[in-house]
């Protein structure tokens, strides 16, 4: 049976622990449990150097993505965030080939040719995620996005988030079948609803692995699949391992079993 590479994004540890303990303390825990890449998260960063980092995961066979909340498209504005280019170069220090941005507030007036000349020279590639917001968190701006992007030409890949589109109330399989041939990679995440109504991310139920699986057809084919949901207990090594494994047949159709 075939097997497809996983990530961990580094929040699934939990903001306290991922800051005391710092992001690449984790390294090690990541590739031994069999995963293929580590998301780097901007918003945990405490006092990480960025080389040590870029020779650690190297020394671990890891890939790197760099996620930031950075949002591409500030309101009012047709130029990219002017962020982006330090960005960039920021996620490049890290030793890390994707950088992860969400939309913001994209319009038919922003400079998508901007954007795809900013992009033209980076050995990062930019992906946009689907966030939980009312800009970034729909369908219909997506859609709009990403096919100015394929005018353009410009090198801009999608992340789905498939738990995020909860928060705007929006159906993950329409996303699916309406973007998913722009998608590169995919965040995993179950989501339920707390006594005071709040949304909160979880650790898949053997349905939603079932919902996944109807949405993968229309993604990218072995397409690398993160784990962004509560990894927490008293042994990380054991739980990390379990869920890169789980996550690891994903799409294959002896998982029906789960």
């Amino acid at each position: 049976m075939n097997t497809f590479p996983v990530s961990i994004s580094l929040s699934s540890y939990g903001a306290d622990l991922v800051r005391q303990r710092g992001q690449q303390s984790f390294i090690a825990l990541l590739a031994n449990a069999g995963a293929q890449r580590i998301e780097v998260r901007e918003e945990l960063l405490t006092d990480e150097n960025p080389a040590s980092f870029s020779l650690a995961i190297d020394e671990y066979a890891l890939e790197c993505v760099y996620s930031s909340p950075m949002q591409l498209w500030d309101a009012g504005q047709t130029r990219p965030n002017p962020q982006l280019l330090a960005t960039l170069h920021r996620a490049h220090s890290f030793g890390a080939k994707w950088l992860k941005v969400s939309l913001g507030y994209f319009t038919e007036h922003c400079d998508v040719a901007n954007l795809a000349a900013c992009l033209g020279q980076q050995p990062v590639q930019l992906l946009v995620e689907n966030d939980q917001t009312s800009q970034g968190g729909r369908v219909e701006p997506l859609q709009r996005f990403f096919d100015a992007v394929e005018q353009q030409d410009a090198p801009v890949r999608m992340t789905f988030d498939i738990g995020n589109w909860a928060w705007q109330d929006q159906s993950a399989s329409t996303a699916a079948r309406l973007l998913g041939r722009h998608v590169t990679y995919l965040h995993c995440k179950g989501v339920a609803r707390r006594p005071d109504g709040k949304l909160i991310a979880t650790p898949p139920t053997a349905t939603d692995l079932q919902m996944w699986e109807h949405l993968l057809p229309h993604m990218l084919q072995g397409l690398t699949r993160a784990v962004e949901y509560p990894l927490q207990g008293n042994d990380l090594d054991w739980l990390t391992k379990e869920h890169v494994a789980m996550l690891a047949v994903l799409g294959q159709q002896e998982l029906s079993h789960v």
